[in-house]
């Protein structure tokens, strides 16, 4: 995360562009693969993480967009647009669907201003997601967004870079009290394997950003406290709703995940 309205600083490594990086983008400076080369060379397997957090990521967007009706999302922390975009993705499945996109970093909000010349559904709004009354009652989230019906709201790999100190439950709270009965909150995270690989993880997203939360599934699911958890609950995001015929399966027909796929969850859970 980085100070609402700050510029570009290709000196400094952004989250975001560490993590576009690991997914093969381009849109990063060498002081980001100067990182992201940590987690290549020193934690061989580690980008798995980010494939399946997306991938994840994309079938919920599916999911909602095809079987609950609901044609709004808000992207908390969505970082820089990759393929497979939120709005892509349920516009693809339900053209009307609107999306707001949440960020604070410079660059996720410069490719953000061209996506809104290109698609009128969409906005952007410059807000730290540790501010849910700041983006709740921003003019542009106010303009696409009608609270008084349900909303798909997404923390895809966003409230593990929130310290426990700065209350992350309290974040997820704040959205289940400010929208209708039958939204739906999809939340992916880094889960704790309690081994040292997630260790070294973490300990290299700390020492980076300060920044970089491992939680067990206990953790993860307590965040959606008050919401109901839907089938199959709180598991690695690999296993979440997969599509069988993309992934290869052991012989008992469960998922052979490697030790790096186990360290990312996901989630989704509806409020009654």
């Amino acid at each position: 995360m980085t100070d609402v309205g700050s510029s570009i600083d290709p000196s400094k490594p952004s989250i975001a562009r560490v993590y576009d990086y690991l997914l093969g983008g381009k849109d990063n400076y060498a002081v980001d693969r100067q990182v992201g080369d940590v987690f290549k060379r020193d934690l061989p397997g580690s980008v798995a993480i980010a494939f399946a957090n997306r991938q994840a990521l994309t079938r919920a967007v599916e999911m909602i967009a095809t079987t609950t009706g609901i044609r709004q999302f808000i992207d908390l922390g969505s970082g820089l647009p990759t393929a497979n975009n939120v709005h892509q993705v349920a516009q693809q499945h339900a053209p009307d669907s609107r999306v707001v996109y949440v960020d604070i970093d410079p660059q996720v909000l410069v490719h953000g201003r061209a996506l809104l010349e290109e698609n009128d559904r969409t906005r952007v709004v410059p807000v730290d997601v540790r501010n849910p009354e700041g983006v709740h009652t921003h003019p542009d989230t106010l303009e696409l967004i009608d609270f008084d019906r349900p909303v798909a709201v997404m923390f895809s790999a966003i409230l593990h870079h929130v310290n426990d100190e700065e209350d992350p439950a309290g974040i997820v709270r704040y959205w289940r009290d400010h929208v209708a009965p039958g939204s739906y909150f999809f939340v992916s995270h880094f889960r704790s394997g309690n081994n040292t690989e997630t260790a070294e993880a973490e300990r290299v997203l700390q020492e980076t950003f300060g920044r970089g939360r491992w939680r067990t599934d206990e953790e993860i699911e307590a965040l959606l406290n008050g919401l109901e958890i839907l089938d199959p609950g709180i598991v690695p995001a690999s296993l979440w709703r997969p599509v069988v015929a993309d992934s290869p399966w052991s012989s008992s027909g469960e998922r052979d995940l490697t030790v790096w796929e186990r360290l990312i969850a996901a989630g989704l859970a509806r409020k009654a």
